[in-house]
């Protein structure tokens, strides 16, 4: 070990010439929602048709739950400098053939956060009546409800015996029939992530089995079905993960899932790719980043 007169031999040293380090990782908060189930077509020859399941609601936000019920999720850590990927999923497409389920939401993925489609609606066809899985789950027709896929994001169907049942919601599950009348999609959750408390990620109502008005959707986004068994169902609200309310029974098209939305809150700097629709907003000393549409290729980075 060497003392002082040693270290002032040391020509030209100097201590701390080096900058600091940043040590530890750049905290970036999400709200993941992906693409909203679509609605089916049917002829009518099962029950109602069902309403299609909220895109999966994937949520970091301190003090906030995650769809399905869950505790929020860890705060994502980013490393400065590196690139992430980051997609918006679209609402999956009603069936508008001769008979079909909803199609299945898109993903919506942050970095290493993936969040489901919603499931697509089940159609009061016979052989067509189950819902499909997703973040939450499609309605069903005649059958029991579907459960929602992991991770913990969004909530099941109910069962049905005659009208179908709604969409399930990223905050509750749709109700189960008891008769020729469908169920309201299952709601959705409110985040203040932005500052301000939004609900997203409802469920589309079912449809009912005879010519009255069908149920609402799930608050959230979640589509209203149709008005009479003649009448389309309303589609999910874009940027919410709505699932698509059902149609009548009586050979009508169905309609679209809403589209996902990622929201993104740190106290750094994001950049994106050329693809990302983004817009910001400062709320608390936190920057907010709310993007509302990005490709599979597009990313953002943190600095």
């Amino acid at each position: 070990m060497f003392g002082l007169t040693q270290l002032r031999k040391l020509r030209g040293a100097k201590l701390h010439q080096r900058p600091p380090l940043f040590l530890g990782g750049i905290s970036v908060q999400y709200l993941v929602i992906a693409g909203g189930g679509g609605a089916g077509r049917g002829a009518g020859s099962l029950g109602g048709n069902g309403g299609g399941g909220a895109g999966g609601f994937r949520n970091s936000t301190i003090g906030e739950t995650t769809g399905g019920g869950g505790a929020a999720e860890s705060v994502f850590e980013a490393a400065e400098g590196t690139l992430y990927a980051i997609t918006v999923g679209a609402g999956g497409t009603g069936f508008t053939g001769s008979s079909g389920k909803g199609g299945t939401g898109a993903n919506s993925v942050f970095a290493t956060i993936t969040s489901s489609g919603g499931g697509g609606a089940g159609c009061g066809t016979v052989s067509l009546g189950l819902g499909l899985t997703g973040g939450s789950s499609g309605g069903v027709v005649v059958n029991s409800g579907v459960a929602p896929v992991a991770p913990t994001q969004g909530f099941a169907s109910g069962n049905s015996v005659d009208g179908g049942s709604g969409g399930g919601g990223a905050g509750a599950a749709s109700a189960n029939t008891s008769g020729s009348t469908g169920t309201a999609g299952g709601d959705g959750l409110s985040s203040a992530i932005t500052g301000t408390g939004v609900f997203r990620g409802g469920g589309g109502g079912g449809g009912n089995d005879d010519s009255n008005p069908s149920p609402a959707g799930g608050n959230g986004g979640g589509g209203a079905g149709g008005v009479n068994q003649n009448a389309q169902g309303t589609a999910g609200t874009i940027n919410t993960g709505g699932g698509a309310g059902a149609s009548g029974f009586l050979n009508v098209n169905g309609v679209n899932g809403g589209s996902g939305t990622i929201i993104l809150r740190t106290t750094r700097t994001a950049a994106f790719s050329g693809g990302v629709t983004v817009s910001s907003a400062l709320s608390g000393g936190f920057n907010i980043y709310a993007i509302t549409a990005a490709g599979v290729s597009d990313t953002v980075t943190f600095s």
